[in-house]
Order: structure tokens, then sequence, then C-alpha cells
């Protein structure tokens, strides 16, 4: 029984009959998201909380399946990029705490945020008594995060003037402060666990910080650090909540510190092959004749390509999976298509369906791979695939 459900609840559907499977999609299993957050909620410490990052579209995996089942997998708040992503969510019935991770500053925005109840994050006073008036005129609190800058260099009040901003906020009275945190830049490198690297270097500072404002006498207060990565590198860095993005997913984004989490990927790409041709030895393939066959060659051409979200400079570089057999793609991948060496095959015809990322049997694809091939990293690769290929939940 074919136990797949369309999801387009957040895109644009063009003509009801139209089967999301006929060229290109990607397939997404919610009940590998819930059980992955179970096993990285299994690895914190005691009352640490788990914040599943669900911008970007849940890394391209749908938001509303992802934070379902990340919220029945135990996460207790998420964290998206936009506004948008947040009043999306909320249009879902989805109740529990949003965190806007990236900066709103404008009084519109800021009241469009509290009327939506989500949590901006809050880089600077000005912010916070744009907040705070806000919530004076209605009567209530603003909920809101602040964070400050260790050395990501990016959001967040100024180190050295926190503890002063701090306590001129403290004394706002329509404005609730849910948490305090900051980023780490280098977690997911090989040194992360080295007593003077960088990322130990932001976890003191950030410690230090908290001691000067004396949070352990404001137990309201959410303080959080870590990402993926530095959940994973140990309960130092776990505080009172972890905002898990990659790992969520079933990635793992340490190089080379070794914990087999045993997470399961939750994203398949899939396409089908729209056309079969046998070539000669000799004859170049796609645009520029980068791929020349050097025997007589069967290609299968499939319905997808960079504007899906297949990054060109993978061209050559990738296999593809098929009955758990490997085929290479050659030739440069175009804007819509793909071609496959498929020479070695007797079973792939017109119809047939294979697999760019995900796993079969023994054979396993991963955007890791496909980061290293083309000198990017996993975070882009997932976030690359495009809208007009239909998300279809598997169970």
């Amino acid at each position: 029984m074919d136990n797949r459900k369309n999801n387009f609840d957040t895109r644009p559907r063009f003509g009801g009959d139209i089967d999301p499977t006929q060229r290109a999609w990607i397939e997404v299993s919610g009940k590998a998201i819930e059980e992955n957050v179970r096993k990285l909620r299994s690895k914190l410490k005691n009352n640490c909380q788990f914040m599943a990052v669900v911008k970007a579209d849940g890394y391209g995996h749908d938001a509303k399946v992802v934070s379902e089942n990340a919220i029945k997998g135990g996460a207790s708040q998420l964290g998206v990029a936009t506004l948008k992503e947040g009043i999306k969510l909320r249009s879902y019935g989805i109740s529990v705490p949003i965190l806007i991770l990236g900066n709103l500053y404008t009084k519109k925005d800021l009241s469009t945020c509290f009327r939506n109840d989500l949590m901006p994050t809050i880089s600077t006073f000005r912010e916070c008594l744009i907040c705070n008036n806000i919530g004076k005129s209605n009567n209530l609190k603003f909920s809101l995060h602040l964070k400050v800058d260790t050395g990501m260099s990016r959001l967040g009040f100024e180190y050295y003037e926190f503890v002063k901003q701090f306590n001129k906020i403290e004394c706002l009275e329509n404005i609730a402060v849910k948490g305090i945190y900051s980023h780490l830049a280098c977690a997911d490198e090989n040194n992360a666990l080295q007593p003077n690297s960088s990322t130990q270097l932001q976890r003191e500072k950030f410690q230090e910080l908290l001691k000067l404002i004396n949070i352990d006498e404001k137990q309201n207060i959410k303080i959080h650090l870590a990402n993926s990565a530095g959940m994973i590198l140990g309960k130092d860095f776990h505080f009172d909540m972890v905002r898990v993005g990659l790992s969520m997913y079933g990635y793992d984004p340490l190089k080379k510190i070794k914990k087999n989490l045993f997470l399961k990927p939750a994203l398949f790409l899939k396409a089908k092959v729209t056309f079969v041709r046998t070539i000669e030895k000799g004859i170049g393939v796609s645009y520029g004749n980068k791929f020349i066959s050097d025997r007589k060659t069967k290609l299968a051409v499939l319905g997808i390509g960079y504007a899906d979200g297949i990054i060109r400079n993978l061209s050559g570089k990738i296999s593809l999976i098929h009955n758990e057999k490997l085929y290479p793609q050659v030739g440069s991948i175009t804007m819509d298509q793909m071609m496959v060496d498929i020479t070695d095959s007797d079973d792939i015809t017109v119809g047939s369906t294979m697999l760019l990322l995900g796993s079969q049997g023994g054979q396993i694809i991963s955007p890791v791979d496909w980061a290293y091939k083309c000198n990017s990293i996993p975070w882009e690769i997932l976030c690359s695939f495009k809208n007009r290929l239909p998300r279809v939940q598997v169970d």
C-alpha cells in the first residue's frame, strides 16, 4: 500500500490532478524527525529544553511537518529566521513558544511579532524600548530573548556593554526577558574541544557575563548557547536549552569527533527517468560536452536540475541509486534535467524512479557527501531545494 500523503499546505497547487511524483520530489519522514529529537534529547543534561530550528522551511523538509513531529519528539520551542516563517507556523495552529532568530528593528514588525505571540531576538536597547512601548500600549508584557555577541560578530549586544544594558532593561516594566543567548561560530571545527579553542573561549565569556548579571537569581530566563554541534560537544554547552537544526534532520555536523548518535536522515530526494537513449563511443553529453562517452553508452534523462536546487558544480561528481546499485551522473547538470549513465542496468526504463539523496538497502547518499564534492556545507545543500519540488510525507 502506498502510504505517502501529499503535503501542499504551504505551496500553491496548480491543477488538482497533477501527481506530485510525476517528475521529481522530496519525501520527508516525520517519524525520523520525531525519533531523532527523542535520541538527541536523551543526550541532554537534566531539565535542558530542546528548541527545534525549523527556519528555511524546515531546512527544505517542510516546516509544518518538521515542527509537528519535532514537538511529538519532545521539542518545547521552535526557532525560525523570519517574521513570516513564525506567522505561518502560527497559522497551522502550532502554539509552542517560537523565537525569531533574525533581527526585527521596526515598530511595525515588532508589533506584528507581538500580535502573533512570537518572541523576537533583541540586540539593542533601542529595540527593547520599542517592545516595552508595545507592551505598555496593550497593557501586557512583550516576551523576548536577548542576544549577546561572544565571537560570531553578527547579531547581539556588544559583549563589553551587555551588563550595563541588561541593568537598564530590567527596569522596563512591560517586557519579559524569556531568554538570553549567544551563538557559537566554530563549534563544528576539529579543535572545538581544545582548552583554548574559540568555541571554549566563547563559552567562558558567556558564562562570565551570566555571573555578572546574577543569572542564578533569575529563574524564568532560559539560557542557551549550543547549536547542533555545540549540543553534541557535551553538557558544558547545554545550559537551560539547546537550539538544534542539522542533527534533528539526521546529520552529524562534527567532521572528526566521532559520536554515533544513530540518527536517521529524514529526507529522500527522488526523480523519474523521462527518457532513455543510447549513444556511440566518442559522443559528447550536455552543455559544453564536458563528458565524452568512452564506450557505447545508455543514458537516462531525469527531470531534475539546478532550477530545483541541484548545485551545478556537482556535475559529473555524484551518483544515483536504483535497486541498491549506483549509477554515475554524467555531463553538465542543466536547468531542468540531468543525464545518468545506466549502461550497466537492465531494469531502468522510462518511468523508473532513481534516488539522489537518502538510503536504499546498503547504499547511502548524504548531503554531507554532496557538500564535500562541491566545496559547500550540508546546510546549503538542504536549503537549496526549491518549492517546485513537491514535499511528500511518507508516514
